[in-house]
């Protein structure tokens, strides 16, 4: 009998209690409607957060349990109701700087705060859902609307200007709610939409301006070609000119030397003509001596030897004989031959070039 006393003693103060679980994503938050006189600690939400993936006991019928997912949210306000968190168009509505209507989808990632989760359920709401309604939602509609409508309508198209303001979105969201217990992670601007009208003068533009840089882009590449052709027909005309000085070059180098050697064969000349007219010049002035004379009595009779001399009778009966003079004869020949070589002497040859 002792012996069932004992377990039924320690099952008396579980008989009261019920169990509370946290996921492995969420954390507890406890709320405490009786104290039972202070014996159960203070009445109301209580600071103390219960870590995930646990179980809890409580008193039955005197406690209140909350949870809240701490894993990173999405809040979706898109155009498309199937891809959104509403069942209609939720996409953001307002007007650019320059007063054309725009609609923009966001979407937000955000997170509950584990260590403000008890004041989360105080001030918002009783769960992550609910938060997300209450406060998340509101926040976010406001701030990223504010955000985007400082952009002129033509920067839409611009991606650098879009990543710039989705940043400024996130850095303001989170200093309004990271106090109120929300993180902001990030803020993801998807497709925007003009109104039919605008969306036909923005495409009607941007083709003109890509046209436009089409054919900058080609005059850019015609100039190029023409000065790359240019720059080749420089090149042509340089190699020519090179060509043509080193043929200039060649033709002087030739005629200069053609004309050095065409000098010295006439000095050459002119030489051998003087010394040819010196040795005759010494040879007259030889023979205008005695051994001159002498010289062209020994030609005469070494022309004379082994000749027959006849004798040819004269006058004009015939028959007188007329001798002759050898020695008249040979000194009147040597007179003749003395003037002939004093008159005739050869002139020097002019120069070839």
């Amino acid at each position: 009998m002792r012996g069932l006393l004992w377990p039924l003693l320690l099952a008396l103060p579980l008989a009261g209690c019920t169990c509370h679980s946290t996921h492995s994503t969420e954390v507890g938050v406890l709320t405490r409607r009786a104290t039972l006189g202070g014996l159960l600690g203070k009445p109301g939400i209580q600071e103390e957060v219960y870590a995930p993936g646990a179980t809890y006991m409580f008193p039955i019928f005197l406690t209140d349990w909350n949870t809240f997912d701490i894993s990173l949210q999405n809040l979706s306000m898109v155009r498309d109701a199937k891809k959104g968190d509403r069942s209609a168009e939720d996409d953001l509505f307002f007007k650019t700087i320059d007063g054309n209507d725009i609609r923009v989808d966001v979407t937000v990632a955000w997170a509950v705060d584990p260590k403000r989760a008890a004041y989360l359920l105080n001030k918002v709401g009783e769960n992550t859902a609910q938060v997300k309604e209450k406060l998340v939602r509101p926040a976010c509609r406001s701030v990223v609307r504010d955000v985007l409508n400082s952009l002129r309508s033509e920067e839409f198209y611009v991606s650098e200007k879009r990543f710039a303001k989705a940043a400024e979105a996130r850095d303001k969201l989170a200093a309004a709610l990271e106090p109120e217990g929300i993180l902001v992670r990030q803020v993801i601007l998807g497709e925007h939409h003009f109104s039919s009208e605008y969306e036909r003068v923005i495409r009607d533009k941007k083709l003109a301006e890509q046209n436009s840089e089409r054919m900058r882009s080609e005059a850019r590449a015609a100039a190029e070609q023409v000065k790359s052709e240019l720059q080749k027909a420089k090149g042509t005309v340089n190699q020519q000119l090179a060509g043509a000085q080193g043929a200039l070059d060649t033709a002087k180098l030739g005629a200069d030397a053609q004309l050095f050697q065409n000098q010295k064969q006439a000095e050459a000349l002119v030489a051998e003509k003087k010394a040819h007219a010196q040795g005759i010049r010494k040879q007259n002035e030889a023979l205008a001596g005695a051994g001159g004379t002498a010289l062209v009595k020994l030609k005469i009779a070494e022309a004379l030897t082994g000749k027959d001399l006849i004798f040819i009778p004269g006058g004009k009966s015939g028959v007188g004989l007329q001798t002759l003079n050898v020695n008249q004869l040979l000194q009147a020949l040597t007179a003749q031959q003395v003037s002939q070589s004093q008159t005739v002497e050869p002139k020097p040859a002019e120069p070839t070039r």
